[in-house]
């Protein structure tokens, strides 16, 4: 015990977890004691007691994807009845909604769509910027190698011309666990751990930046977890293009991998131990979307700082049973019935307004 405080007590003061400690913690830690220590360094780096949101719609531009991940509920097959493409007037019109409720960022994912090419998305991104003012974080890294395989083109060539038509950041989707046998096992279909980090060095190179996220609770061990987070803390490292950790687990209902929710004491502990080891990502998403707001608020005392978005529309998470709403009213209310103040944010953490 006075090893395990004494080594949360150096953390705390800004001392560098090892991949060893790290392990350590996640395994003999009290939960309470690492919450504590998490809020402590949440403390530290964020000291003026601020829990920022930004106000999104997450667009699911097609459920088409040859992918076909264990885990998800999402897909489907283009000859599938319920398979969609939404038009560009389609998007626009989310977008309008969006705009008309304040909203500033478009979260715009989809499935890998073996006939949209590089054109659908360009006409796509410079009709939105053409209309509307808003920030687009969109295509994850297994998009963007698909594109690219498609289009035969690099990965840098993809995004000179995805930013050139307006691509604003690059969302950390598609990580799911950073570590090939895992993704072998759970979508083997997919990019791998090297691929996906590939594509965001890339657009780190470009001036783009990106988030990172990671979903446990499938088949991966607690020392993959680590290694996850050691792959991301080494490149942040080297490029500081992260602006986020999001942290979400899985959801098994609907899906063919199955199996059990992960418990939410788990999904606190994975939560401050991110806190406590990413000590140069400087923000931490609570994951309302998969927790529910009531959890997420409670992950403000285990290290995040940041309540993410609004969300107007979300598919993806919903189709696999996890079926959480909220709004920007009531996002305020539970920042501020948990004792921090407030804020909308943009997508790069910048301050729009405090309630």
């Amino acid at each position: 015990m006075e090893r395990l405080e004494k080594l949360l007590g150096e953390v705390v003061e800004g001392r560098r977890l090892t991949v060893k400690e790290a392990l350590y913690l996640y395994r003999e830690a009290d939960l309470l004691l690492l919450g504590k220590a998490a809020s402590a360094v949440r403390d530290r780096l964020h000291p003026e007691r601020i829990v920022t949101f930004v106000v999104d719609r997450n667009i699911n531009y097609t459920n088409v994807c040859y992918c076909s991940c264990l885990f998800c509920a999402f897909h489907r097959r283009p000859e599938d009845p319920d398979a969609y493409v939404l038009s560009t007037e389609e998007v626009l019109a989310k977008v309008e909604e969006l705009v008309e409720q304040g909203g500033t960022q478009v979260l715009l994912q989809g499935g890998l769509h073996p006939d949209l090419g590089l054109d659908y998305f360009e006409e796509l991104f410079r009709a939105i910027k053409a209309r509307y003012p808003v920030h687009l974080h969109a295509l994850s890294p297994p998009e963007i190698i698909h594109l690219a395989r498609k289009e035969k083109l690099t990965v840098r060539e993809v995004l000179e011309r995805l930013k050139a038509a307006g691509l604003d950041s690059v969302p950390g989707g598609g990580a799911e666990i950073l570590v090939n046998r895992v993704r072998r096992l759970i979508s083997p279909r997919k990019i791998t751990w090297q691929e996906w980090m590939a594509v965001m060095i890339t657009a780190f190179e470009l001036g783009l930046f990106g988030s990172a996220t990671m979903m446990f609770g499938t088949v991966e061990t607690v020392e993959e977890r680590i290694e996850h987070l050691n792959r991301l803390r080494e490149v942040q490292d080297r490029t500081r293009g992260f602006t986020a950790f999001i942290p979400w687990t899985y959801q098994p209902y609907n899906t063919a991998l199955g199996g059990n929710p992960v418990p939410t004491v788990e999904y606190l502990r994975l939560l401050a131990l991110s806190r406590l080891f990413l000590d140069n990502i400087p923000n931490i998403q609570a994951s309302w979307v998969t927790q529910g707001t009531k959890v997420g608020q409670v992950a403000l005392a285990f290290g995040a700082n940041d309540f993410g978005g609004t969300m107007m529309e979300e598919n993806v998470v919903r189709a696999a049973g996890a079926a959480y709403r909220t709004n920007r009213e009531e996002v305020i209310r539970l920042i501020k019935d948990a004792g921090f103040i407030p804020a909308q944010r943009t997508t790069d953490y910048r301050i729009i307004r405090f309630f």
